[in-house]
């Protein structure tokens, strides 16, 4: 199998680290996000202690985007890892969490990435921050519908590990 970096978007909620998780059961992958050192900033300078509600989300959002415009160290962060991803004799699906629509675009020419966008008629779009009120401003290359069971979630991420062999 060739080597494949996504970069996955979806509002909270939907099922992106679910699919993540049924992938792996498939092939060995990498899971990060654009905010990981973004959260453990949060948690040191603020103490934010992982809430996923509203005021969290917008906090996070908010302290990316100081990051981004700092030095742009998300994007520094990513490349790194996918240095790491292309050194792994194992891994070989790295899933990149990003939600800005610029963001994505840079990480996608940067990586050589596709994209994807997971949705869910269950879940209510969250509007609340910039992030992800417009994860669906994007033309992506992927669009994963997240409309049934958990089951067929996981045959859907056998399917699209499949199809990159």
């Amino acid at each position: 199998m060739n080597k494949k970096i996504v970069i996955i978007n979806g509002s909270g909620g939907v099922g992106k680290d679910t699919f993540v998780e049924f992938c792996s059961e498939f092939v060995k992958v990498k899971n990060i996000s654009s905010v990981d050192k973004v959260k453990e900033a949060a948690q040191i300078l603020a103490g934010w202690n992982g809430e996923k509600d509203e005021k969290s989300r917008k906090f996070l959002a908010d302290l990316k985007q100081l990051s981004i415009e700092y030095n742009n160290y998300p994007e520094q962060y990513i490349q790194s890892q996918a240095e790491d991803f292309e050194n792994s004799e194992d891994e070989k699906i790295m899933f990149v969490h990003i939600r800005e629509a610029s963001e994505i675009q840079k990480i996608k020419e940067l990586l050589g990435a596709q994209t994807m966008l997971v949705t869910s008629n269950r879940v209510e779009a969250i509007t609340t921050n910039a992030a992800d009120a417009n994860v669906d401003e994007y033309a992506y290359d992927i669009y994963l519908s997240n409309d049934g069971t958990l089951e067929e979630l996981r045959e859907k991420a056998e399917q699209f590990v499949l199809m990159e062999n």
